[in-house]
Formats: structure tokens, C-alpha cells, sequence
């Protein structure tokens, strides 16, 4: 069975959910379509979930990305951004893209590794999910089974934290790894930079945060 949004309009997302899909031919689908920056593949136990990227997607999932490169820099802490490295786990029937994801521990043992095989390596400490629109794949049982430990998550409103508690993600008024930052400052920091045409602007605002609350 085929599920297929359309869009509501040209910046909207494109997205298609399939259904009874076998993990060989999500496994073939990956080889045959790298995932790259334009296109997501995510897979749960049969079901598989397409999204074709928009400008409205991505621009708020870059912001998040800088936002966590600019505090991190400017408190010295050690991160890797492995943006949307493919994540399985065959053993589970389990795989997805994040939007952006990172790295605040286990970095010396990913930062070399061409492809991460999870049922090996150590998973990502935090994701960046951007969901614009409706129906979509709940991926919060993908993050939890794979243990991303926090997840942001925008939906063109706000940004939500979660954080990962006994299998179970716990919505979070801030995040553990970028205490004390708050998921209203993260939201208020997106409101802006969306209204910002000059990035260095909006950068020096996050870096003079960032140097007044650490």
C-alpha cells in the first residue's frame, strides 16, 4: 500500500509512505539512490518512508546545525557534525537519515570510519529532525531503538527537545548536552535567523549568548 502527501505548495514537501517494503529493497533502494542532501529514506519494519527536500525544510535544519557548531565552538567542546550519515540497524529492520546529527562523545572512534554499522558503533548523542508536514513516519521509536540520546525537533513553529529516559524520549524544557540552553531560546534563535539575511548578524548574536550564559 501507498501512502503519497501532496504538496500544498512548490516549497512544501514531497513525500511518499510505503508499505509491506522488504529491508532487501530498502537495502536496494539505498544503493541504487544515494540518500545524499536532497532525499531521506526512512525504514521501519516494513514500512518506508520517502521525502523529496524543500528550501523550507532545509533552511531551518542548516540554522539548527550552525546554532549547535556556534555554542559548542565558543564553549570549547569537542563535536563532530556527521550530518545525514544513513543509520541502521538490520538486526531490528530499522533505518533512517537524520536531518543533522553530531557527535559529543565517541568522536575518536567515528571520525574515521567511511560507513557507521550501529550494531557496532556507538550511535549519534544528538539529532536534529525537522517535520513539516503531515502524515509522517514516527521516527521517535527509530531514535530510541538505535539510543539517540536527544532529539530536536522542529515543526515550523517551535523547537522541541526530547530526551532519551528508560526507552522512552521525555519532552525536555532544555537540552542535556547544551545546558543551559532551552528549547525556547533554540526556537527564538530559529525565529531569527529565518528572518535574517545576514548570517554574521545572526551569528554574533548566538556567539554573544553563548558568551553570557556559560
Amino acid at each position: 500500500m501507498v501512502s503519497v502527501v501532496t504538496p500544498s505548495s512548490p516549497a512544501a514537501e514531497q513525500k511518499v509512505i510505503l508499505h509491506d517494503i522488504s529491508w532487501e529493497t530498502y537495502e536496494r533502494l539505498l544503493a541504487e539512490h544515494d540518500p545524499g542532501p536532497g532525499i531521506r529514506f526512512t525504514y521501519d519494519e516494513g514500512n518506508l518512508q520517502i521525502v523529496v527536500l524543500s528550501t523550507r525544510h532545509e533552511m531551518p535544519n542548516r540554522l539548527l546545525a550552525l546554532l549547535v557548531e556556534v555554542i559548542a565552538g565558543e564553549w570549547k567542546l569537542a563535536v563532530l557534525q556527521a550530518g545525514s550519515v544513513t543509520l541502521k540497524r538490520p538486526d531490528l529492520h530499522k533505518g533512517f537519515e537524520p536531518d543533522t546529527c553530531f557527535y559529543f562523545r565517541h568522536i575518536e572512534h567515528v571520525m574515521s570510519k567511511e560507513k557507521l554499522d550501529l550494531t557496532e558503533d556507538p550511535p549519534p548523542d544528538l539529532v536534529i529532525e525537522v517535520d513539516i508536514s503531515r502524515p509522517s513516519l514516527n521516527k521517535f521509536p527509530l531514535f530510541a531503538a538505535v539510543g539517540i540520546g536527544e532529539v530536536w525537533r522542529y515543526d515550523t513553529r517551535r523547537v522541541y527537545v526530547h530526551l532519551l529516559e528508560q526507552g522512552r524520549y521525555v519532552e525536555s524544557p532544555e537540552s542535556k548536552l547544551l545546558a543551559p540552553l532551552t528549547a525556547d531560546q533554540i526556537s527564538r534563535f530559529v525565529i531569527d535567523g529565518l528572518g535574517e539575511p545576514r548570517r554574521y548578524l545572526w551569528m554574533e548574536r548566538v556567539r554573544h549568548w553563548a558568551r553570557t550564559n556559560r
